[in-house]
Formats: structure tokens, C-alpha cells, sequence
């Protein structure tokens, strides 16, 4: 064979060569994994559950959900248009989703849950999550001996019951007299303000099976309940809204329930009120002096409606105050 067919024949066979690998190559592009179809977006979050010590107590924030509110015409004692500037400068919008916190403490010999969550009495549009964020935790339902409520509002009771029946079947439920008397008096419905008589109705079911059992307890005003773990009255909310001092090794943490529901508007400026307040002056009130108090004193503080786990500090800045998170911690 001639230079000029050797060569001819030697091109061809690399021309097939190189064909051949090409379709080997493509072949292999065309079946491995990354060409898969990806899994649909999960959209979900983990169950809501945050943990911190205090001295010995453990304390568990529960995360029953959010809730979103048109806030800037829920406020009050302000306007709309100052609402919306506020909540701007912190890149919220006035359709505000709010969290619903509640709190577990486990003293060692009690576990104490502040506050239910929502249950359904916001129906889907948020809450209802407790029951899962607590298993998530760690406890189930019938682990808790005790339920302190800072009030009788639904997003702070409507866990109590699950389609009729105690979500918390060996609790005693603790108030103050004073939110008893009101809310669970269906006489005062008659004199109560228009978006307060829904409530009368709703506390009385949820309410049913503990009274029926036994197991509904109050207190007057400030009282020291159990070890380590008092009331402190804070009347205007509510007619009976407490807050919970938790104490231990030195360390104070107050459960404050509906004390403020914007952050980001009633710590620079605690004379707005809401309109669910039923003394709304009263509220202003009893906001300016714990904020005051919680700034001087520097303890704990954990509120229902500041975002998740609602567990921080209190600082002056300027003419009002600012609310500094907790640094996320793993508790040893």
C-alpha cells in the first residue's frame, strides 16, 4: 500500500474513533443523575421549639403558628400612615405576619406550660401548631401538670381544647380572678365592646372540660404560685392579664404575653395601644412601666407576638426603648 492510502486509511479509522466517542460520551450526558428531575420545593418549616437554661429551670419556647394582621389599621392611639413609615424602616409591611408563642418550663419536679397557642379560633389561617412543636420538643400533652394563661384571649386559650376534649388532660389551669370573673361570666357579655363578644362564648367551651374536672385555679394580683415562679398583675389588656416572673440560680425571665404586639412600633413609642385592649389607657400604661423596669433590671424577657422564640432583652434608645434577640444558643 502506497504513503497516500496508509494515510487515508489511518485518517478514517481516527474519524470513526473520535465518532464513536462522541456518541459514547452523549449517551452517558443523557443518563446521569444530574439531568434527573429535582423533588418538588418542600415549603415548610421545622416544628418551632427553641431552648434555653435558666439557671436550673429549662425553658422551651413553642412556636404555635403565625397569624397575619392588618396592623396598621389595628393600632391605635397613632395613625396609619406613622404604622406603615415604622414598620418600612424595618422592611415589614402592614399585613404583618405575627408569631404565637407559648413557653415550657421544666423546673424538675413541674413542667409548666405559659399560654396554649390559637388552637382554631383562627381557623386556617394560622396557629394550631403547639400540640406538634411540643412533641417536637421533647414532652407530650399528658407531661404537663400545669397551664398558666397571662389571659382568656383565643390566641393565648384556644389550645386548651382539641374538638371538645382537654389538650392537657392532668393540668390544672391557673388565671387570675380577675380575667375569670369577666370572661367566664356571660353577664358581661351585654356590656362588653362589639369585637370582645365573640370571646365570652369561645372561653366558656374552651374552659368546659377543666371546670368540669376540677381543674381550673385563680389567683389575686401579684402571688407567688410555686417555687421559683410568681404572678405579676399588669391589669389593662385584660381585665386580669398577668405576667409570669420565672426565677432560678439568679436569673429572672418574664413571660409577658399581650404586652406589646408590634415591636417594631410600641417599643419606640409604648403609648400605642391595639384595639383588642379592653382598657387601652391602662395598657399604655402597664407597657411604659414594665419596658422601664426590664431596661433597668436587664432579665429575660419573652412576649407571644415578637417574632420567634419572642425570647430577649430590653434596652432604653432615646425617648423609648429597643428589644435586643437572644444570641442563639445550644443550652449545656
Amino acid at each position: 500500500m502506497n504513503p497516500v492510502s496508509i494515510f487515508k486509511t489511518i485518517r478514517s479509522r481516527a474519524m470513526l474513533l473520535s465518532q464513536l466517542s462522541a456518541l459514547a460520551i452523549g449517551s452517558t450526558l443523557l443518563t446521569t443523575p444530574s439531568a434527573q428531575a429535582v423533588p418538588p420545593q418542600v415549603k415548610t418549616q421545622a416544628p418551632g421549639y427553641y431552648r434555653m437554661m435558666l439557671g436550673d429551670f429549662e425553658i422551651t419556647a413553642l412556636l404555635d403558628g403565625t397569624v397575619t394582621l392588618p396592623i396598621h389599621t389595628l393600632l391605635t392611639n397613632t395613625t396609619p400612615a406613622e404604622v406603615e413609615k415604622r414598620l418600612a424602616g424595618e422592611f415589614l409591611k402592614p399585613q404583618l405576619e405575627t408569631s404565637i408563642n407559648a413557653y415550657l418550663i421544666h423546673t424538675g419536679s413541674r413542667l409548666i406550660l405559659v399560654d396554649t397557642g390559637a388552637g382554631v379560633f383562627f381557623g386556617e389561617k394560622g396557629g394550631g401548631q403547639l400540640l406538634t412543636s411540643l412533641k417536637a420538643a421533647g414532652y407530650q400533652p399528658e407531661d404537663i401538670d400545669t397551664v398558666l394563661l397571662t389571659h382568656i384571649h383565643g390566641d393565648h386559650s384556644g389550645g386548651l381544647t382539641l374538638s371538645g376534649e382537654a389538650s392537657f388532660p392532668n393540668a390544672t389551669v391557673y388565671v387570675d380572678q380577675h380575667e375569670a370573673d369577666f370572661w367566664l361570666n356571660p353577664a358581661n357579655e351585654a356590656s362588653a365592646a362589639a369585637n370582645q363578644k365573640a370571646g365570652f362564648a369561645t372561653a366558656a367551651t374552651l374552659f368546659a372540660p377543666y371546670l368540669a374536672a376540677g381543674k381550673v385555679k385563680t389567683f389575686q394580683g401579684n402571688t407567688q404560685l410555686f417555687p421559683g415562679i410568681r404572678t405579676v398583675s399588669s391589669y389593662g389588656h385584660t381585665p386580669g392579664h398577668s405576667f409570669y416572673a420565672i426565677e432560678s440560680q439568679g436569673q429572672q425571665l418574664q413571660l409577658w404575653g399581650d404586652l406589646l404586639h408590634v415591636k417594631d412600633v410600641q417599643f419606640a413609642s409604648p403609648s400605642v395601644t391595639i384595639r383588642f385592649d379592653v382598657d387601652s389607657p391602662a395598657a399604655a400604661q402597664q407597657r411604659q412601666k414594665a419596658f422601664a423596669n426590664a431596661a433597668k433590671q436587664g432579665y429575660w424577657v419573652g412576649a407571644a407576638h415578637i417574632s420567634f422564640p419572642g425570647i430577649g432583652h430590653v434596652r432604653k434608645s432615646g425617648n423609648g426603648y429597643a428589644w435586643v434577640p437572644a444570641n442563639y444558643s445550644l443550652p449545656r
